[in-house]
């Protein structure tokens, strides 16, 4: 399974706890766990928790299924980004979910530049019909 964002983001944030422990890191510039406190990380995990439940029960050629998940864990992800005043996910974390998303769906078979292409939409389109994020 591809690593999850959240992954990334927690190592980040033990990173520099571990920099401001040892004093490498100016308390100033403390700015990671900010910006991934852990309610944002567990409630982006209990979304991404059943988008993965859902994944084996999706197959290729079921576009309907298929769009169906990944409006489901879009929507999730919007109201996690709302109930953190809509800054939950900037630019780079935007990025990094909608990759996670394909490379999930990707790992269970799906072909998603086939998928996407199916329906008029370029790969990297996947998400945008729901994606308020």
């Amino acid at each position: 399974m591809t690593e999850r964002p959240t992954m990334r983001w927690r190592r980040g944030v033990a990173e520099e706890a571990a920099e401001l422990g040892a004093g490498t890191l100016d308390p100033n510039c403390r700015c990671v766990a900010q910006l991934f406190p852990e309610t944002l990380l567990r409630e982006t995990d209990a979304v991404l928790d059943l988008f993965e439940a859902e994944l084996p029960t999706l197959t290729e050629g079921e576009d309907a299924r298929i769009f169906a998940a990944v409006e489901r864990v879009v929507l999730s992800l919007n109201a996690v980004n709302e109930a953190h005043d809509e800054c939950a996910f900037e630019t780079d974390e935007r990025e990094q979910l909608c990759a996670y998303i394909d490379a999930a769906l990707t790992g269970q078979g799906v072909d998603v530049t086939s998928l996407t292409a199916r329906h008029g939409l370029d790969r990297h389109e996947l998400t945008d019909r729901w994606r308020d994020w």
